[in-house]
């Protein structure tokens, strides 16, 4: 039996090996936690030319656009320590990434997709 396509949520995957790339999807998003950039990026370079798996390109770039802007957050953090208004900032820029990217990986594991408030799209 087929499953009608009006019936499969919009942005989440639908093939057969949907649950894992939904499950590496969850992981690129948690990675941001400890690796920053690099764990996104790699998931990204290694399957943006493959057309059967747009949903886990689409949520590697996000993770990626998340990661870098916060990278831009850190370098912008580090200079304003000099005023000493980075050392407030670096903490709170911190607990920032680890809340969104949990929560960006509970919503990808329930819902199947998840888009990050406020980040620079520096990936289209």
């Amino acid at each position: 039996m087929s499953v009608p396509p009006e019936s499969v949520p919009q942005g989440g995957p639908t093939a057969a090996g949907g649950a894992e790339d939904r499950n590496l999807a969850m992981l690129t998003h948690l990675s941001g936690i400890l690796f920053g950039f690099i764990v996104p990026l790699i998931v990204w370079l290694i399957h943006k030319d493959n057309p059967a798996k747009g949903y886990l390109t689409t949520e590697s770039k996000e993770a990626l656009n998340f990661q870098l802007s916060i990278l831009i957050g850190y370098v912008v953090c580090w200079i304003l320590t000099f005023v000493l208004i980075g050392l407030i900032l670096l903490p709170l820029l911190w607990v920032l990434n680890l809340v969104f990217c949990i929560l960006a990986a509970v919503q990808v594991s329930n819902r199947g997709s998840y888009r990050y408030p406020l980040v620079l799209r520096l990936i289209s």
